[in-house]
């Protein structure tokens, strides 16, 4: 595999604050990679660094062999980066519909976009059932599915998912987690995925890095991290 995602050395600043500290990460084409850890561990600020909403001070960010640190986010969503923010940012007073094709502004190939709504609707049966009503009417899970899908309708080649799981009913918690599993597998999509619910991230994942304030503490297999009594004690309670 060809590595999609190149996130080398990165130090990242708010103001004089360290938000990344040298941070190294990398993904490979197809794989899913998760970053976990507390508030404030520096996973979002990944993100924001990739997707160009944070100019990071230091390092080197290459997708797909190309320099991207510090490009403009339309750009970076041109390239093939979709990113779900935290907190769904939904148009509430917008219909579903009208919610979805917003993910597909930087495209003009009308009878393929058709096709992609086509397939997230397929993909979401619940969208399709509310397909007419105001986004704000949604339960939170109906919201979560419907900001995922308005990332798919850029065709990202990688989707990057900022704590999906948040605010969440547990049983949409597994509805979300199968649904990102099969966008990797059946679609072919990477996707990076920062998670504060560790077990269904590394349930979900190929590989994991854990972060604390601002830099990576433990990298590798998901499945071998799960076992791992250092993740054990200090993500998932103790136990497995």
């Amino acid at each position: 595999m060809s590595k999609m995602l190149e996130f080398h050395d990165v130090e990242l600043y708010y103001d004089h604050v360290y938000a990344l500290r040298g941070v190294s990460i990398d993904l490979d084409q197809g794989e899913t990679v998760a970053l976990i850890g507390a508030n404030g561990a520096g996973k979002t600020s990944i993100l924001r660094a990739i997707t160009g909403l944070a100019r990071p001070r230091t390092g080197s960010i290459r997708f797909e062999g190309e320099e991207i640190a510090g490009a403009n986010p339309a750009d970076v969503v041109a390239r093939g980066i979709a990113m779900v923010p935290e907190g769904r940012r939904v148009f509430p007073y917008m219909s579903v519909k009208d919610n979805l094709l917003m993910g597909a502004f930087t495209r003009s190939d009308k009878k393929d976009i058709q096709q992609t709504l086509d397939r997230v609707l397929e993909r979401f049966p619940r969208l399709k059932e509310r397909y007419s009503q105001t986004a704000g009417t949604l339960s939170g899970g109906e919201q979560q599915m419907m900001v995922i899908g308005r990332a798919l309708m850029a065709k990202p080649r990688l989707l990057l998912l900022d704590e999906p799981s948040l605010g969440i009913a547990p049983k949409l918690v597994q509805d979300i987690a199968r649904s990102i599993v099969s966008i990797n597998r059946e679609e072919g999509v990477s996707v990076l995925l920062v998670e504060q619910n560790s077990r269904m991230a590394l349930s979900i994942s190929n590989r994991a890095y854990a972060l604390t304030t601002g830099n990576v503490v433990i990298e590798g297999n998901s499945k071998e991290l799960m076992t791992d009594p250092r993740i054990k004690a200090a993500y998932l309670g103790g136990e497995v």
